[in-house]
């Protein structure tokens, strides 16, 4: 299974790759977005870690019955030949109706085939008020005219 655009990666096809990831993840099927992983795909998610797509299903699952309303911008940071580099930040609430925004970095490495197979992931919360949300847009994928987190200044 191929899963292009392939690496090595220019700066277009790396922000290709990242928007495919958002527009997955904004999706919270866990069962599609594992699609995007090797077999046996490692993870580092803050100090979980992770090894393939049963396990990357069961730790979404697991994560999108905690955070509601999940809304994901990623940016592309920087890119070398199979890795990428992106920041990003989502905002979710949990079953209290507490807000938060998660900021973070991932560090990915991709195979021939283009798909990932490391990701590591440093994720800092921050709690928000909610009159303080800038991911206004219906749950799913993030319109191609809301701002990104440069524009929004995170």
């Amino acid at each position: 299974m191929s899963r292009p655009p392939l690496p090595p990666f220019t700066h277009e096809t790396a922000a290709q790759k990242a928007r495919m990831a958002e527009d997955a993840w904004n999706s919270r099927d866990p069962d599609k977005v594992s699609l995007a992983y090797t077999p046996n795909s490692v993870w580092r998610n803050r100090a979980e870690f992770l090894t393939g797509r049963d396990a990357i299903v069961a730790f979404l699952t697991r994560k999108w019955a905690a955070e509601l309303d999940y809304r994901l911008i990623k940016e592309v940071w920087a890119h070398d030949g199979n890795r990428i580099a992106v920041r990003f930040a989502y905002e979710w609430r949990n079953d209290a109706g507490d807000w938060f925004r998660s900021y973070g970095n991932e560090n990915w490495e991709f195979d021939d085939a283009g798909l990932m197979a490391r990701r590591i992931a440093s994720i800092n919360d921050c709690a928000i008020a909610e009159g303080d949300r800038k991911f206004h847009w219906p749950l799913g994928r993030r319109p191609d005219d809301h701002p990104s987190l440069s524009d929004l200044g995170l």
